[in-house]
């Protein structure tokens, strides 16, 4: 049963100046993983219960991995649900990072048990959504489901990094997790592309060879993309 009291996300809304009805259920939307060469972006949904505290979420760039492994599990446990969903390589090269970025948050927001009646999403730009939805810029280390969703969708990949370093150990993917360090951009200049890199980020068409111009083409991608 959820607490007649003010709870704090509609406290925070308030503080936010976002106008929602208080009493529908308001779910919070993050990604992690727009700026890697490789790897799918991944976005998270929660709906948070009011009557169960969850002590230090915040913005999941701004806690060590210990911390945000503990949160995860807490989040999940004590959530009154939430959601995890990816768009593909493939997804990002044919349609561009932030398309897809939003269709994986679209598809995380779908994926949630329980149907919200608001949907606040972290930065300044929305999934296509049946449910009315704010963007809120900072969102992450202000409002508390949208620090959950970055958490779950930070937690998800990088344990999927771990995953994909098993798979492709000469790169590193354990370290830093698809971001373009020195190491990586090494890796890549020895090694080339392999199946989940980007092409459509340039240090992976560089790697491969690719024209910067003219590269869609060369895959058989969509110029239209």
């Amino acid at each position: 049963m959820r607490s007649k009291k003010s709870s704090p996300l509609k406290q925070e809304g308030q503080q936010l100046g976002l106008k929602f009805d208080v009493q529908g259920l308001v779910a919070g939307v993050d990604e992690a993983g727009r700026g890697p060469l490789a790897g799918p972006v991944v976005a998270a949904a929660v709906i948070l219960d009011d009557t169960k505290r969850i002590r230090g979420l915040n913005d999941s760039k701004l806690l060590t991995p210990a911390v945000r492994d503990r949160l995860y599990d807490e989040i999940r446990a004590k959530a009154l649900c939430c959601s995890v969903a990816e768009a593909s390589v493939d997804e990002i090269d044919q349609l561009n990072i932030l398309q897809a970025t939003l269709l994986a948050m679209r598809r995380a927001v779908e994926g949630l048990r329980l149907k919200p009646a608001k949907v606040l999403v972290d930065g300044n730009q929305l999934p296509r959504l049946r449910i009315h939805a704010e963007a809120v810029i900072g969102g992450d280390a202000t409002v508390k489901s949208i620090s959950a969703a970055s958490i779950l969708a930070k937690v998800h990949r990088d344990r999927l990094c771990l995953q994909l370093h098993e798979l492709h150990p000469q790169y590193g993917f354990h370290e830093h997790k698809g971001y373009s360090t020195p190491a990586h951009l090494e890796a890549l200049k020895q090694h080339g592309a392999c199946g989940i890199h980007r092409r459509s980020f340039a240090p992976v068409r560089e790697a491969l060879g690719l024209p910067m111009d003219g590269w869609r083409e060369v895959l058989g991608l969509s110029v239209d993309g």
